[in-house]
């Protein structure tokens, strides 16, 4: 039976991008109602969306990733299902992937949020589970100049949890926005994305507040395809939101003194590395 909403947030895609995840959409027996929320506002899309029986969200303005979802999320308020699944427009998934999903949050009650194994298009892995992130993390990872990032290889990798093996699934404390396969009462208990947030780190937020009710899973049963175009590598304007939205982060979480960060991180390495040793 489908038992899975969806919601899209786009911003400048083109319909040729978007075209073949909607059709995919469509197609899907487990998915009951799916939302497109246009914040290019893009007639062209609309029409494909309206076309296909989807819900079509025309904002008027780009709100943001965060805020995008929880529009839609507020349009799918009436619709029985137990699952949600935020998904980025560069996704691609096979007709499995969202049953094989669903029947690990059906097996596993105490799970809130389940991503699958994220492969680019050359079918090589994207690190995408992660520890919670102290601000060093960060600044070594994005700010740090190219020929000094081999000195920091062994604090990335690790903070990438780069040991894990990507065939064995995996409890993590952060996972990553482009598909978040999320049990929808646990989405409703941290109320969804904290809309502060505008674009980058609120899915580690996310994450973190619904640590605090359920556990998250990485699951290798199930494999989608990501372009991860990494915008802010490649545009001023993005990585100025993406320093904003750090600001931002640790703010509110701490900066150098983060008891809750440093005891998940502490309790989660000790977890995955018992769990590859045996």
């Amino acid at each position: 039976m489908p038992n899975v909403t969806v919601s899209i947030v786009q911003y400048k895609d083109g319909i040729e991008d978007i075209a073949p995840l909607l059709r995919g959409l469509q197609q899907d027996k487990y998915v009951l109602r799916w939302v497109v929320v246009d914040n290019g506002s893009s007639d062209e899309i609309r029409d494909a969306v309206q076309e296909m029986g989807g819900i079509y969200v025309r904002p008027g303005m780009n709100l943001g990733f965060g805020r995008g979802h929880n529009l839609a999320l507020k349009q799918l308020a009436g619709v029985d299902a137990p699952y949600h699944l935020i998904l980025n427009p560069d996704i691609v998934f096979d007709v499995d992937a969202l049953g094989c999903l669903a029947d690990v949050l059906d097996s596993h009650p105490d799970v809130g949020l389940v991503m699958p194994k994220v492969l680019y298009p050359d079918g090589s892995n994207q690190y995408l589970c992660k520890l919670l992130p102290a601000p060093i993390d960060l600044m070594l990872r994005r700010f740090l100049p190219g020929p000094w990032k081999r000195l920091a290889r062994k604090r990335t990798a690790l903070y990438e949890l780069r040991f894990l093996d990507s065939d064995m699934p995996a409890y993590v404390p952060s996972l990553s926005g482009c598909f978040m396969f999320a049990r929808r009462s646990v989405l409703q208990a941290v109320n969804g994305f904290d809309e502060r947030f505008f674009l980058y780190m609120e899915d580690v937020d996310l994450c973190r507040r619904m640590l605090s009710v359920s556990r998250l899973l990485y699951w290798p049963g199930a494999t989608v395809e990501h372009v991860h175009q990494m915008g802010s590598y490649r545009s001023r304007k993005l990585l100025i939101l993406h320093i904003r939205s750090a600001i931002l982060y640790f703010n509110k979480w701490g900066w150098i003194r983060d008891h809750t960060r440093s005891r998940i991180n502490r309790e989660t390495l000790a977890s995955l590395r018992q769990s590859v040793q045996g």
